[in-house]
């Protein structure tokens, strides 16, 4: 990797040429196919998964009162797969005073439900439930890298992804690593995702709730355990790829959701957040098998499906940042949660 900006050379920081790679007019995230054809998240997984943000969802409403209007967006809504999940499972009492909305710059899908407001940011002033599933680790960040003498620079990427090492990090973007992810003392090559952007943009997401909950749900990782490489990466057709900034592939890395957190939010395992929610992998008991064996087959089904949801290896591993806005978590049933 070489050293300067060498901005003639076509290279870019990282966020630049990720923000024009999945959202330019060409980019990944355009595509008809949408991130189902690509990668598979916890909401195509399992029907549990809309299930058990459903009971988020009634658990907020009772929180807040039963209002006459209860909010649900869906940031980072795809083509529509958790908001469509949610709509099929609401229970009528709250259906009637249900106001969805989808946020995603793609276009609208043509068969949503339209009941769904479709727009490219959240609406301002509701209250209800905010829930983000794998949407921060697709803000662009920079990359920085310390160079062979331990000083920490923007890594700039061509097209093609070939990758050169820019000026050093600077002003806020400095002060971030110092804080949430310092390089000092690391050796030459380590790398870290400067979560800036996504602060700011979990910000002003929650920003736009007047009351109720605000959830990201994310690959993630704490600050007691940054990894020294960092996480950029792509994916493809459910493969993980070399990420290069061409439009060809998604280009994402993990979250730093204690940096995103504001005062009073905090962060769990999926494991711990749907457990709370009623979703586990337990077996049905064998005595069911005899009495009533399609009931047991059903039950054995749900359960494997629990089960990938919450292993802690896999989805279950993923962050749940949890950030009331003028309510308290344990009205929600959080008390318990642990990390």
């Amino acid at each position: 990797m070489g050293s300067g900006t060498n901005v003639s050379s076509g290279a870019r920081t990282w966020r630049e040429a990720t923000e024009t790679a999945l959202y330019g007019p060409d980019g990944f995230y355009r595509r008809p196919e949408g991130p189902a054809g690509h990668f598979r998240t916890s909401v195509h997984a399992s029907p549990l998964y809309a299930g058990a943000v459903v009971e988020l969802l009634c658990r907020v409403d009772e929180a807040l009162g039963r209002p006459a209007e209860l909010a649900f967006v869906d940031v980072g809504a795809g083509r529509g797969e958790l908001v469509a999940g949610v709509l099929a499972r609401c229970p009528a009492e709250l259906a009637g005073r249900l106001r969805p909305y989808a946020v995603e710059l793609a276009g609208r899908p043509e068969d949503l439900d339209p009941r769904v407001d479709w727009r490219d940011t959240p609406p301002e002033g509701v209250r209800g439930l905010l829930f983000a599933n794998e949407w921060l680790d697709n803000v662009p960040v920079d990359v920085a890298e310390t160079d062979g003498e331990g000083t920490p620079r923007q890594v700039l990427v061509r097209d093609d992804g070939e990758e050169l090492l820019g000026d050093p990090v600077s002003g806020d973007d400095a002060n971030w690593l110092k804080r949430w992810w310092p390089l000092e003392g690391a050796p030459p090559g380590s790398r870290a995702e400067i979560g800036r952007p996504r602060d700011a943009a979990w910000r002003r997401a929650v920003g736009t709730l007047r009351s109720g909950l605000a959830v990201a749900v994310d690959y993630a990782h704490g600050r007691a355990a940054r990894p020294p490489y960092g996480t950029l990466t792509g994916f493809r057709e459910g493969r993980e790829v070399r990420p290069v900034p061409d439009g060809s592939c998604d280009i994402t890395a993990h979250v730093a959701l204690d940096a995103a957190a504001l005062p009073g939010g905090s962060v769990v395992s999926q494991r711990a957040a749907l457990r709370a929610l009623g979703v586990d992998g337990a077996r049905p008991p064998l005595s069911l098998a005899s009495t009533d064996p399609a009931a047991y087959v059903r039950a054995l089904g749900a359960a494997g499906e629990a089960a990938e949801l919450t292993a802690p290896a896999g989805l279950g591993g993923f962050g749940w940042l949890l950030q009331p806005v003028g309510l308290r978590p344990e009205a929600l049933g959080f008390e318990k949660l642990t990390p």
